[in-house]
């Protein structure tokens, strides 16, 4: 029997009618002989995938007992992999799922093995999102076989990777989260590295840079990964770095980062040393940091600025309030290199949120810097207190001179009694 609407060569037809016909006890050993010898024992012909899937037809029709076709089927999941051509697995995959989908209880094991060859080939032509999907379909759930943590952790890994890949952390994080539940009993450390990377990964497509690059940091550590890998993974969390938010916190970061001995080996040192130091990043620099950004890194914010825009016009704000007391909004502009109310409404949003100290005197048209922020949100009422920093910091600094000046005439009197006593008397 061949399946409805194949068409298989005319040999392979001739021959699987006969196996069919014959006696029920030569039926499996006609079949074996078939796939082992006329099918994949021969050069690859033209019809071989129509020949395979008018196979696996005949030995999942009812005609012959399971007893009898799984060993069959057994043995074409064992070899499937074998086929060289992915067109051709693609093709007798999805038929093969599909005749097996109403009798997948009775071929568990075999059907999975039919669907990681398959998922292998969608793969091998970069169709991640259709390899995920075939991957999903795999039963993990079994009353009929024993599946173990490591087995279900290896299926769910590959899934994450797949969606990444296509650019979905939505779906990704699905079934991340799925594998959470069973991390502590995985015992594979391979499986535990690739979900450490998956988790850096979707932190930094959701754009949650400073959490990314210290999952990629971490990943960085691990002794068991290659030295090029993990100089991959450290130039990730400096990448990431850079492109968070600027603030205390991404400083703190940085400074982790610059301070790390096997920094300098990577590409991304010069930006991270210029920012660590808060100089100033010039065009070009920015120019060929952008080359090396991957898509969602350049993805546009609700300003129309990319990711990139915006992180580097904040640390050239915080460079600048490093390198000046005031500066007028419209000179703040010129030096960002953008219109003096876009440079308020950035330095404005920092201030408010903790990450930039100071206050904008809008009479005057004049920012005045106080440093870096305290990274947290100014709450409200809090704005006085905030412009009154300054006159304190001048008080504290007049009082510290009155303190060196005390000192220095205690000591002139300990030490010259006489002339201290002449010169106060006088």
């Amino acid at each position: 029997m061949t399946d409805a609407g194949l068409q298989p060569s005319a040999e392979i037809a001739r021959r699987l009618e006969e196996v069919r016909q014959s006696l029920s006890t030569a039926k499996p050993a006609g079949y074996m002989q078939i796939l082992n010898k006329d099918l994949l024992g021969e050069p690859s012909s033209g019809t071989l995938a129509q020949d395979l899937i008018a196979w696996i037809a005949n030995i999942l029709d009812d005609t012959l007992s399971i007893v009898a076709s799984r060993p069959l089927l057994a043995s074409f999941a064992d070899r499937f992999g074998e086929i060289a051509d992915a067109s051709v697995k693609i093709e007798v995959g999805k038929r093969a799922v599909e005749l097996l989908q109403p009798k997948v209880v009775s071929y568990e094991e075999q059907d999975t093995k039919i669907k990681l060859v398959l998922a292998n080939a969608y793969e091998s032509q970069e169709d991640y999102t259709s390899s995920a999907r075939t991957l999903q379909t795999i039963t993990l759930d079994s009353s009929q076989r024993a599946i173990s943590a490591d087995d279900k952790a290896k299926i769910w890994i590959r899934i994450v990777r797949c969606y990444l890949e296509e650019e979905d952390p939505t779906s990704a994080t699905t079934y991340l989260n799925r594998l959470k539940t069973i991390i502590h009993e995985v015992t594979d450390n391979a499986v535990k590295l690739q979900f450490q990377l998956s988790q850096a990964r979707i932190l930094d497509s959701q754009r949650s840079f400073l959490d990314a690059s210290g999952a990629y940091l971490a990943v960085s550590f691990e002794p068991t990964v290659d030295e090029e890998e993990r100089l991959q993974s450290l130039s990730a969390a400096i990448t990431c770095a850079v492109l968070a938010p600027a603030g205390p916190q991404r400083s703190r970061t940085l400074g982790r980062l610059y301070k790390d001995e096997r920094a300098p080996q990577v590409d991304e040192f010069s930006i991270l040393e210029k920012i660590f130091l808060d100089r100033l990043l010039s065009t070009a620099e920015v120019q060929a940091f952008a080359q090396k950004l991957q898509p969602h890194q350049l993805a546009k914010t609700a300003d129309g600025s990319t990711v990139l825009d915006k992180a580097v016009l904040e640390h050239n704000l915080l460079g600048a309030s490093r390198l000046y007391a005031n500066i007028g909004i419209a000179e703040l502009g010129v030096l960002l290199g953008v219109d003096g109310d876009k440079a308020e409404q950035y330095a404005a949003e920092m201030i408010e949120q903790g990450r930039l100290a100071g206050y904008i005197d809008q009479i005057d048209g004049l920012i005045i810097f106080e440093g870096e922020g305290s990274g947290e949100r100014m709450k409200s009422g809090q704005k006085h207190g905030v412009v009154g920093k300054e006159i304190k910091k001048w008080d504290m600094n007049v009082e510290a001179l009155a303190e060196e000046v005390e000192k220095i005439t205690t000591m002139i009197q300990n030490h010259y009694p006489e002339f201290y006593a002449l010169h106060m008397a006088a």
